[in-house]
């Protein structure tokens, strides 16, 4: 069967010694997007800010986003390696960054946000679902283009020979993809159709937390499970994935906010 072969470069510009890759573009694009897009839906929602204030919200979102997708990477993937070598922990250029980690980072960021400017943290986080889930998108395609994180061997008709990363040259399944529709693009249409359909404070944003925990625990399955050296063949106990085990604990997470907002309504 004629797969598709991957040799994409993940190099997007080089401009002298400095090289900008796919990676960084998308992330780039992410927070541009949101800057636009996270404003109009505050208009829709009749949410006004300040500029300096949303200025700062998109800020303090970035940096979130950053620091804990870092320290995430650290803490759930490879600690015992950050241990051995602390200073790696800011070669932010040889990647590693965590979803996981960065959901966290940007919640606590934007917690601290609203706790300084007297805002309530649901009706700020809503509206920006939709394009939290469009990055996350943007950001698995990027992982396709550099060759990472795919997925297992198969015979499907659209499997992917990553002839650049994958040492053992197979067909695998695109799991970039399908983390990019799912996680992502579908979800944040999702979100937004959602966002003007309901008027329950905090649901829009425990449906993306919830909703990613589902999908990428069940992608997981198909996906080749990150390279654990405390665990055996990348597996927690055998049975799950870091990522599957951080997901259930976002599902587990969402059902509590939905059932805790559904009361406070």
């Amino acid at each position: 069967m004629n797969y598709f072969v991957h040799r994409i470069d993940p190099i997007l510009l080089s401009i002298g010694p400095l090289n900008i890759g796919w990676y960084g573009f998308m992330y780039v694009v992410s927070f541009v997007l949101g800057y636009i897009f996270v404003k109009k839906n505050f208009a829709k929602k009749g949410i006004k800010l300040l500029d300096e204030q949303y200025e700062s919200f998109i800020f303090n979102i970035v940096f979130g986003v950053m620091i804990g997708g870092r320290f995430g990477y650290v803490l759930f993937y490879n600690l015992s390696y950050f241990i051995e070598n602390p200073l790696k922990i800011f070669f932010v250029w040889e990647g590693g960054m965590s979803f996981h980690g960065g959901a966290i980072g940007v919640i606590i960021a934007a917690l601290l946000f609203c706790k300084r400017q007297r805002l309530d943290f649901y009706t700020l986080a809503d509206p920006a679902m939709p394009l939290v889930a469009l990055g996350v998108g943007l950001g698995r395609v990027a992982n396709f283009i550099n060759g990472e994180l795919f997925g297992r061997a198969t015979d499907l008709p659209w499997a992917v020979i990553f002839a650049n990363t994958d040492p053992f040259m197979l067909p695998r399944h695109p799991s970039q993809l399908y983390e990019a529709l799912f996680e992502g693009f579908l979800m944040a249409v999702f979100l937004q159709i959602m966002l003007f359909k309901t008027k329950l404070k905090g649901l829009i944003f425990w449906l993306f937390i919830g909703g990613y925990g589902i999908v990428r625990f069940l992608i997981e399955y198909i996906r080749i499970p990150d390279d654990l050296p405390m665990y055996d063949s990348g597996m927690i106990f055998g049975l799950f994935s870091m990522g599957q085990v951080l997901s259930i604990a976002m599902v587990i997470s969402a059902v509590v906010g939905i059932i805790i907002a559904k009361r406070n309504s």
